[in-house]
Parts: C-alpha cells; sequence; structure tokens
C-alpha cells in the first residue's frame, strides 16, 4: 500500500492552520469538480483532493495521520506499525462518506469511532440542551493486569485545533481502574469522562477498548493463556512435578513420563478469571544441557554407548 502526502495534495505546508487548509480545499474544488473542469483526470484529481481535505480538515483525523505518517514519502511502501493510534482520544463518530476513499484511508481510519459498540447518539435533555459526545481510545495493558485488577494511570492525546486554527494535542491522565478477567478488545466505559454536554445536558462517556502489549512469556487467546515450559530431558524422561510461575501465582505442573517437544498441557481453570475461567496451555521444550566440561562430555559419551536410541528411525 502507498502512504499518501495529503499536505502535497492540498498543497500546504505541514503546519498549515485550519483557515489555510480550508482556502486550498476550496480553490481546488473550483479546479477539479468534475461539473466545470476541463482537466482530463478531474474526477480522479476530486477524489483526492476531498480525501486529503476530510482527514487533514479534522483535528482528530489530523493528528492520528501525523503520527503514524512521520518520516514518510508519497508513493512509499506503508503500513501502519501494531497499537500506532494506542493513547489517541477519538470522538465517537467514524469516518462519514469514505465510501469512495483510498485503502489507504481505510487502513488509517476505519477503527475509529466504533460506532454500534457501546456508543450512544447524541441525546437532547430540555430545550437547548445537548449530551455530550462520546469518546473513544484504544489502551495497551499488561496481560498480568487481567489476573490482579490493578488500578492503572492512562494518558490519553485529544487533538484540537486552537484559537488561530492550529492543531495541538491535549494530554490528560485519568485513574482507571481494571476489571479482573478484562479480555482482548472489551470496553472499560468510564461515565462522565467524553464531551462535554451543552446547556446543562450530562457529559458523554469514554470507551477504553482493551488491547495487551506482546510478552516475552506469555500470550492469550481468548481466556487461555498459553507458554512454552522449557524442561530437562530427565525430566521429560523420566516424569516430574515442576513449579510454574503464572501472573495469576504459581503452580505445579506433572510432566508425564516419556514427554517430547510439542507436546501440550492443559491445567483446567488456570487462565484469566471469569465465568468460566480460561485454561492454562503448556507446550513443552526439551533443553538439553551443554556439554561444556569434561564431566558433562563423559555423560554425554557414556549415553551414546549404552542407549541404543536413533531419533531419526
Amino acid at each position: 500500500m502507498e502512504f499518501k502526502d495529503y499536505y502535497q495534495t492540498l498543497g500546504v505546508a505541514r503546519e498549515a492552520s485550519a483557515d489555510e487548509i480550508k482556502k486550498a480545499f476550496r480553490k481546488l474544488a473550483r479546479k477539479y469538480h468534475p461539473d466545470v473542469s476541463k482537466e482530463p483526470d478531474a474526477e480522479a484529481r476530486m477524489k483526492a483532493v476531498n480525501e486529503a481535505y476530510a482527514v487533514l480538515s479534522d483535528p482528530e483525523k489530523r493528528a492520528a495521520y501525523d503520527q503514524v505518517g512521520r518520516g514518510y514519502q508519497p508513493g512509499q511502501d506503508f503500513r501502519p506499525p501494531p497499537d500506532w493510534d494506542a493513547g489517541f482520544e477519538f470522538s465517537g463518530a467514524g469516518p462519514q462518506g469514505s465510501a469512495d476513499f483510498s485503502d489507504f484511508f481505510s487502513e488509517l481510519f476505519s477503527g475509529m469511532g466504533r460506532q454500534g459498540r457501546g456508543f450512544r447518539a447524541h441525546e437532547t435533555h430540555g430545550h437547548g440542551s445537548l449530551r455530550g459526545e462520546d469518546h473513544h481510545a484504544r489502551v495497551l495493558l499488561d496481560i498480568e493486569d487481567a489476573f490482579t485488577g490493578p488500578t492503572r494511570q492512562v494518558g490519553l492525546r485529544m487533538p484540537q485545533f486552537d484559537a488561530g486554527g492550529h492543531m495541538q494535542l491535549v494530554e490528560r491522565t485519568l485513574s482507571v481502574r481494571i476489571p479482573i478477567g478484562v479480555h482482548e478488545g472489551q470496553l472499560i466505559r468510564l461515565a462522565g469522562q467524553g464531551a462535554p454536554g451543552h446547556g446543562g445536558a450530562p457529559a458523554g462517556d469514554l470507551f477504553l477498548e482493551v488491547h495487551f502489549k506482546p510478552h516475552p512469556r506469555y500470550r492469550l487467546a481468548g481466556q487461555d493463556l498459553h507458554l512454552t515450559l522449557p524442561v530437562a530431558p530427565w525430566e521429560a524422561a523420566l516424569g516430574a512435578v515442576i513449579p510454574v510461575d503464572l501472573p495469576g501465582g504459581a503452580l505445579k505442573v506433572r510432566i508425564p513420563e516419556g514427554a517430547q517437544s510439542g507436546r501440550q498441557l492443559r491445567v483446567r481453570g488456570k487462565g484469566v478469571p471469569g465465568t468460566p475461567p480460561g485454561d492454562v496451555l503448556l507446550e513443552l521444550t526439551v533443553v538439553l544441557p551443554p556439554a561444556n566440561t569434561p564431566r558433562a562430555r563423559e555423560l554425554y559419551e557414556t549415553m551414546s554407548r549404552e542407549l541404543a536410541f536413533d531419533p531419526r528411525s
């Protein structure tokens, strides 16, 4: 997918104010509107101009675009990095009228303002009053948080235009209690933390969509916790009971006699808490001790002579 330089499309600087962007759009719309333009590629150019304006005229989309597109050149191969938009606070409304926009636009903005996932439309409260808009943000948590339910300080960035029409990021920090058993994609609702209401109406809500950071040992699949468990050759061959550290506390696991690398053991009910709780799935990996001392080499040589074993048979 090719990176699109929306500033170049409108012919404005990256520091352009909202008024400058609007003026550039109107000028190009007069030039390329298919009803009046004589340019051979007027329709395609007009679509590109509309798409660029849809992003740069919206403080939320513009902030997101600036965040992920820094350092890219027009036409350069582009893929947004995972979790690039974590911590951005967006309004509840998703992108409107974007059916004819490019794949680049859809890749960046299709997830902003997830309608139908807990967000409510504006509500009126008496004459001239209007409930505040719901906001949305993605947050990254540690896998351990699903087991312990801690209180986290969550930093969010809300893009806005200042009095001069220039975009700025307003930061705020919220203290959020993470529910035990929280899962990937779950929405945590913070009542009254969205946009302020008008005319005395209540503020909107803030919905935090949960995602988990990559972990060096653990992986979540729903409520199940997956991890690789290294075992010594004698533990695998003879069987053993070994301790395993888990986010929910230590656990003793019985390794069956004759276990091989790749075998999966399931411990029921010890995964992410819930009703019902998830399971723990352990994939065994037999780890050989190094033959880095004379005694270690002697032991390996003894096994080589005395054990009638061919791993390729």
